[in-house]
C-alpha cells in the first residue's frame, strides 16, 4: 500500500526516524545499512518502503535501496525470519555481502549476526539459494555470478582457502570454464 515515502527527516533514533510528509510524521525502522547512509535532521529524504498490517500493529519498513528492499522482502517469505530479524540480517551485513555468502553456501559468516543461530543460518542458505542473485539487479555476485563459478569458490572454501581469495581466484577464470577444469587453475593460481 505504500511503497514510498519523501519528506523531511525529523528525527533519528536507531533503528526507528520519523520522516514528516505531507504533515504526517511517520515512524519508519530501517536496517542500519540505510540509517548510516541518512543526510542530517531537516534534510528531505526519500525512502524504498514496506508496508505490514497486523492484528497488533500497523508497521512501516523503509531502505535507501531498492536491493535492500528486495533481500527485505524475500527474508520475510522464510519460515521463522520476521521483520526484526530480517532488519538484524541487512544490519549485520550488505546484500552484497549476503549474497556472496549465499552463493559460497557460508552459513558461518551468518552466524556472525546477533540473534542468528546455526540452524537459522543453514535454513537460510537453503532457502535463499539460486533466489538472491536472481531477484537483485546490479548486485554482483562478486566473481560467483555463474553457477559453476559458484561451484568452484565454494570448492575452494571446503579445500580451506578464505572467501576472499576464493572469489577473487574464480574471478581470474575464464567464463566458459568447466567445474573441475576451474578448480585445478584456481588452485595453480592460488599456490604462487
Amino acid at each position: 500500500m505504500i511503497g514510498r515515502i519523501r519528506g523531511k527527516l525529523i528525527e533519528k533514533n536507531p533503528p526507528q526516524l520519523l520522516v514528516d510528509a505531507g504533515g504526517v510524521g511517520y515512524e519508519i525502522d530501517v536496517p542500519m545499512s540505510t540509517f548510516y547512509n541518512l543526510p542530517e535532521i531537516g534534510a528531505d529524504v526519500t525512502l524504498l518502503t514496506h508496508f505490514v498490517v497486523r492484528e497488533d500493529a500497523q508497521l512501516l519498513y523503509g531502505f535507501l535501496t531498492a536491493a535492500e528492499r528486495s533481500v527485505f522482502r524475500l527474508l520475510i517469505k522464510i519460515s521463522g525470519i520476521g521483520a526484526r530479524t530480517a532488519l538484524s540480517i541487512l544490519s549485520g551485513m550488505t546484500v552484497q555481502m549476503l549474497a556472496q555468502a549465499i552463493a559460497a553456501q557460508d552459513s558461518a559468516m551468518l552466524t556472525r549476526i546477533p540473534g542468528i543461530g546455526k540452524k537459522t543460518a543453514e535454513r537460510l542458505v537453503l532457502e535463499l539459494k539460486g533466489k538472491l542473485g536472481a531477484d537483485l539487479e546490479g548486485v554482483s555476485l562478486a566473481g560467483a555470478q555463474s553457477e559453476t563459478k559458484s561451484d568452484i569458490v565454494s570448492a575452494l572454501i571446503a579445500l580451506g582457502y578464505s572467501e576472499r581469495d576464493s572469489i577473487a581466484a574464480a574471478k581470474r577464470l575464464p567464463e566458459d570454464i568447466s567445474v573441475s577444469e576451474g578448480i585445478r587453475q584456481a588452485l595453480k593460481s592460488l599456490s604462487h
